[in-house]
């Protein structure tokens, strides 16, 4: 039987409902607990928990319930919403964070923490952004992103928790929608795309940002969930990338299966944002650590994406 039991907060978002799918598929409905601070808006087979990730006394309760040896911690305020209240994301942020830090180390629990290239800042060089570099980063997400990274370095050195965690770029998926960051017209666009509709775009034509697919991104996790510990050499954050490109390449890659797509560009807050960020990573050390690689590229993923979707739409307008 299978010992591992995970607890997975955020799992109603973006990256969480696909992880908690996938997780479950290779460890067992029952062995993964969803939680989150809302109910699912479908019924999924496995176990889901009401959780308040601020609220560590439910926390340490459902840990104790279900026997917990593992916990992805994904509930966050993401960019772009969190610059409409900094101080709500600051708190819901970090003390989430520490929440789960003080659960792994009083019950010797893996725990995986999601960083982001918001860590990154206008200082920080833009093209194959290396591992160890300038973080001065523009957003209340970024600055918790960048404290978090720390705070779990110091839970490692400090009182060996094992915790991991990997800078995500922009992730693009299918199965759910965007979540209020800076990256999620990238997700959006498919979307008006497959539905015949025209497209506002939040950024500029040209601004090149680096991205995921989502199949990538969950494998990345699970891939660096799975390494042996000897292997893991970085406990702030693993820079992780998969490819880089501008709204603009991503409408033209589109308007080659639907050539009448149009897309309009006014830029908003979220452009100041992007343009602090770097528009290509370099991702060596999780290469050579635990041999990460993407499968994805642009065109590869924008057939996926397409295809996903056709077949979205035509199920729920049957």
């Amino acid at each position: 039987m299978n010992q591992t039991r995970i607890l997975i907060t955020g799992a109603n978002g973006q990256i969480g409902s696909v992880l908690t799918q996938e997780l479950r598929q290779r460890v067992g409905a029952n062995q993964v607990i969803a939680t989150d601070i809302r109910d699912p808006e479908q019924k999924t087979e496995g176990p889901f928990e009401r959780l308040d990730a601020l609220d560590s006394e439910r926390l340490e309760q459902l840990i104790r319930q279900y026997e917990i040896t593992t916990i992805y911690h994904l509930a966050a305020i993401l960019s772009a919403k969190g610059e409409q209240n900094p101080r709500q994301a600051w708190q819901i942020n970090m003390e989430s964070l520490f929440n789960v830090l003080e659960a792994a180390r009083s019950h010797q629990l893996q725990l995986f923490f999601p960083s982001s290239i918001a860590v990154f800042g206008d200082n920080t060089p833009r093209r194959e952004t290396p591992q160890d570099t300038i973080m001065q980063p523009t957003t209340v997400y970024g600055i918790s992103k960048v404290a978090g990274e720390q705070w779990c370095q110091y839970y490692h050195k400090k009182y060996g928790v094992d915790v991991r965690s990997v800078r995500y770029p922009g992730i693009i998926g299918y199965q759910s929608m965007p979540g209020g960051g800076t990256t999620d017209y990238a997700v959006d666009i498919y979307h008006k795309a497959v539905l015949g509709e025209p497209f506002d775009c939040f950024l500029s034509a040209e601004t090149r940002l680096p991205m995921l697919y989502m199949d990538d991104a969950i494998r990345a996790t699970i891939e660096l969930m799975e390494a042996p510990a000897e292997q893991i050499t970085v406990r702030t954050s693993y820079n992780l990338a998969g490819m880089s490109f501008s709204p603009g390449e991503v409408a033209a890659e589109i308007q080659r299966y639907i050539p009448n797509f149009t897309i309009r560009y006014a830029p908003d807050f979220r452009q100041k944002i992007a343009d602090s960020w770097p528009n290509s990573i370099e991702d060596s050390r999780a290469r050579a650590d635990w041999n990460w690689n993407p499968e994805y590229d642009l065109a590869t993923m924008t057939s996926d994406m397409l295809e996903n979707l056709r077949l979205k739409y035509e199920v729920e307008n049957a």
